[in-house]
This record gives structure tokens, C-alpha cells and sequence, in this order.
């Protein structure tokens, strides 16, 4: 059994699910399971619908029908000429998503964001399943929220292992092909996520309880490269990751990897690839129980839009346990991620992502009680393996608010030049 996932930019448009195909017949399609995400950026495009929505927008029809448009004209180029099935079973999930957005009662919006956003990957594989019945290809439409099954903890769902791995076992014939949703799963009949890029978690998720052979992750990308091709101009090709390493940079924030995805994986030993969807006779990456990292070479990560701050006492008095426990408290409270910590005797400084848009709460709150200063729009680089030269080219991009360094890596906070 492997688990193949392909991601958004996969799928992205009708050459690019023609280009699936390929893969699949390149790399035959019996016993395969495939996870799919939402098509090119129509995750994008679910979020600003949710916005629209729950802050009651004049552009709430404007982003419905944006959505609609991209898939029925998917369809059309796929489907050429054809009254084909694929049409009714898109419309009846637009009128699944229409008849929620009618009825829906709840004014908490992380339930709301999980109850709209999945359609786009319901849509993707709808539309992908019976492309590849049309080719000649046979395969098993599987909703996804009947297997991988959840708490309620909306946006960032735990998994109940327990549960998933008995409904997979029984449930899903390994000898198909069959084609799945990333990303979502569920808790009883409420659609919950797994966090944003979470479709590498599921087919994590899938390979632990399936035992399967090998993942591999279809990318835009020759494999792993040790630094973002968008923010440095030379990067170079990781051959080989032991789980540790991938765990450690997945920790740090390398988007390549989702970080809950390595350790399922870990556990039963099963191998990770990393390989381009265009380029199929290369290897790309292995992520294993192998060497550390071939070639050993310093790894970038980068996080934008990060904010630093740095609290403490009123009364210029020691920031010790106390203090420091009642600060994590309040992050945890306001689910601000914290990337980076360092302290000093009056001082306690973060490096935090806000995704769920809650800084301004926990800043008034705070406030209150202690001294605060915030630099908004940070970059926060890591570099594993490090050398001077690659400190020495991260402090060229800006004024450096933080260093932080141990044995194996170095993180700065940049405030970058405009």
C-alpha cells in the first residue's frame, strides 16, 4: 500500500490534473491511496468567502460565484463537450455549502471557517475521481470525514488515533486505487481541520494506520531543498533527511513538511519522498531512518509576519517563574504560536505567529499588568547547521532584534530592510 498526496498547485488547473494522470501511470495505481487538496488557491479563495460571510460583506456573492466559476470552468476543461455526471455532483455539494450558509446559526468562527473552507477539498477530488473514470482509470471516492475522526477543537483538530485506525482498517480496500480529502476530518457529523497544509498530515495519518509501503509527496519542486527558491537565490537539493532532522526543521517551520506529518510516519518506519510531479525520473528527497542530512549543508527557514515581543515588570522587578507562567498562560489563552523564546533577568521576550488574529486582546490584557513592546511584520530566520557565512547573510537583510544560537542552530529576528 503507498499514500501518494498531491497538493494544491497539483491540481491547479485542468493540465495539472491531466498531469496526475501521468503520475499515475507512470507509477501505476493499484494499491494507492491518494490525498488531494483544495485546487491551486481556492483555499484562498474559502477563507475570503468565510470572511465575507461571518462579517456579513456586500462581496459575499461575488466570492460564491468566484469559486463556482473556477470549478465549472475545471469541468469544462475537462470534461469537453460532455453532459457528464462530475456537473450534478459539483452542484450538489455548492448546494450543501449554500444550504449551511442559509441555515447556520453559529457565531463562533472557527466552527464556521471548518464548516465552509473543506468544501474546496470535497470539490477538488470530486471533480479529480471522475476525471480519472473518464481516462480509464477505476477508482474509490472516499469522504474523508468517515474515517479520520477528531475532537472539536476547530481549525487545529487532535486526532483520536484509536478511532481513525479502526474505521481505516476496516473500511478502506487496500487493493484500489482510491482518492481522498486532505486536511479535514470529523467529529461525529461535524467537519473539523487538521490546520492549515494538514493534507500531508492526513496522508500521515492514512500510512500509520494502513502500515502502508512509502509516502510520497507530488510537489512543484525537484524535492526538499535546503532553503525557500522564493527568498534565496541559490538552494540546493537535500538527497537524504534521517526523521529526526525532518522533525527539527519541520518544528522550526520548513513548509515543505507539515510538522505533525514526520512522526506517524516514524513510528512504523514508513519512508517519506519528496519527488517533482514534472520531473519523474528524479528521486527527489528521502526523509528515513538514514543519514542525518546528505549533503550536510546549512539549512534556511523562514517565517514572515511574525510579531516579537518583549514584556516586563512595571516595577523593573525579575521576570521569574511566576511572571513567565502567567505570560504563557495568556498565549496559550489567545492561541498565539509561539516560534521563538528568550529571557533575560527583567526582560521576557516571544517571537509569535498570529493566525487567529487575537495580539490585540492579549496586548490590552497585558499591558495591565506589565511593561510591553511589540515590533509587528518580523522575519523570523532559522538556520539549521550553521555556519558564520550563513548568520553573516541573514544579518545583511536587516536590523537584527534577536540572535539566538545552540549547538546545531541559529535564529535571528530581522527587521528587514524596505
Amino acid at each position: 500500500m503507498r499514500i501518494f498526496k498531491f497538493g494544491g498547485a497539483s491540481v491547479k488547473d485542468a493540465e495539472a490534473v491531466k498531469n496526475v494522470v501521468r503520475v499515475l501511470q507512470h507509477e501505476g495505481a493499484e494499491n494507492t491511496l491518494v490525498v488531494i487538496s483544495a485546487m491551486g488557491k481556492m483555499t484562498n479563495a474559502f477563507e475570503v468567502l468565510i470572511e465575507a460571510y461571518y462579517n456579513k460583506q456586500n462581496n459575499l456573492n461575488e466570492a460564491l460565484t468566484f469559486i463556482q466559476d473556477f470549478h465549472n470552468n475545471m469541468i469544462q476543461g475537462l470534461f469537453v463537450d460532455e453532459n457528464h455526471k462530475v456537473e450534478n455532483k459539483v452542484n450538489d455539494l455548492f448546494g450543501k455549502l449554500s444550504g449551511f450558509l442559509i441555515s447556520n446559526e453559529s457565531r463562533n468562527y472557527n466552527y464556521v471557517y471548518d464548516q465552509i473552507v473543506g468544501y474546496g477539498e470535497l470539490l477538488s477530488t470530486t471533480i479529480v475521481s471522475e476525471y480519472l473514470r473518464k481516462v480509464g482509470i477505476e477508482n474509490t471516492w472516499l469522504d474523508v470525514r468517515e474515517y479520520i475522526k477528531t475532537d472539536t477543537n476547530h481549525r487545529d483538530a487532535k486526532i483520536d488515533w484509536e478511532l481513525t485506525e479502526k474505521t481505516i482498517k476496516e473500511k478502506v480496500n487496500t487493493q484500489k486505487l482510491n482518492i481522498t480529502q486532505g486536511f479535514i476530518g470529523s467529529n461525529n457529523d461535524v467537519t473539523t481541520t487538521l490546520g492549515r497544509e494538514g493534507s500531508d498530515y492526513t496522508a500521515g495519518i492514512f500510512a500509520y494506520c494502513l502500515n502502508a509501503d512509502s509516502v510520497t509527496i507530488w510537489k512543484d519542486v525537484e524535492g526538499v531543498l535546503n532553503a525557500d527558491p522564493r527568498v534565496f537565490s541559490e538552494t540546493e537539493l537535500l538527497q537524504e533527511i534521517s526523521y529526526t532532522e525532518a522533525i527539527e526543521m519541520a518544528f522550526y517551520g520548513a513548509s515543505v513538511i507539515h510538522p505533525k506529518t514526520i512522526q506517524p510516519l516514524e513510528k512504523r518506519d514508513i519512508p517519506l519522498y519528496v519527488r517533482s510531479f514534472d520531473d519523474l525520473d528524479k528521486q527527489g528527497t528521502k526523509v528515513s531512518k538514514g543519514v542525518l542530512l546528505k549533503p550536510l549543508v546549512s539549512c534556511f527557514i523562514v517565517k514572515k509576519n511574525q510579531i516579537l515581543i518583549s514584556i516586563s515588570a512595571k516595577d523593573f522587578s525579575f521576570m521569574v517563574e511566576n511572571n513567565i507562567s502567567h505570560v504563557f498562560r495568556k498565549l496559550h489563552e489567545y492561541r498565539l504560536k509561539v516560534n521563538l523564546i528568550q529571557n533575560s533577568a527583567l526582560s521576557f521576550s516571544v517571537c509569535v505567529d498570529d493566525k487567529f488574529k487575537n495580539f490585540e486582546k492579549f496586548y490590552e490584557e497585558l499591558q495591565e499588568t506589565y511593561k510591553i513592546k511589540s515590533y509587528k511584520e518580523v522575519t523570523l530566520y532559522t538556520i539549521r547547521h550553521f555556519n558564520d557565512d550563513a548568520i553573516s547573510t541573514i544579518r545583511k537583510r536587516g536590523k537584527s532584534l534577536i540572535r539566538q544560537i545552540n549547538t546545531e542552530t541559529a535564529q535571528l529576528v530581522i527587521q528587514e530592510n524596505m
